[in-house]
């Protein structure tokens, strides 16, 4: 995915996780199923590490799984781009499902489309399996805190 020139991130991917785990615990509830893995000038890349808790009958991950991960996307790229205020939050968020997903490495490709001062805009293209073919893909908007 190109990188956007024009916007750079302001925290890196180790900080991002550590903000992640001190406001988010819930999030992995004592493991590492989701995590920012790269933060890049105008986006990042996400993990899912999706085991049986993650899967629906038939061996697929959930759509709530694979929402989440697109929705954490959008968290990281907020607060890689735009500060690390942790009261940013979703607007919207659309996905359209492709293809199966089985347990494994599943990764979410994040790009910012629009970054202003209230609102940033941004897909995300959600990779499995050892062809890393897309299996869904989202886009969404989060709301940003006016500074203080």
């Amino acid at each position: 995915m190109p990188s956007q020139k024009n916007l750079q991130p302001v925290m890196s991917v180790s900080e991002i996780n550590a903000l992640l785990a001190e406001v988010f615990p819930q999030l992995n509830d004592q493991s590492d199923y989701y995590q920012a893995v790269d933060v890049f000038p105008g986006g990042c890349t996400v993990r899912l590490n999706a085991e049986h808790r993650h899967l629906r009958p038939g061996g697929t991950v959930s759509g709530p799984a694979l929402f989440t991960l697109a929705d954490i996307g959008g968290f990281v790229c907020v607060l890689s781009h735009a500060g690390p205020d942790a009261l940013s939050v979703t607007t919207n968020l659309n996905m359209n499902f492709m293809r199966k997903a089985e347990a494994g490495l599943i990764e979410g490709h994040c790009r910012i489309l629009k970054l202003g001062r209230s609102l940033m805009v941004y897909d995300c293209d959600i990779v499995a399996g050892p062809d890393k073919q897309s299996v869904a893909h989202a886009t969404g908007t989060y709301s940003i805190p006016p500074k203080a």
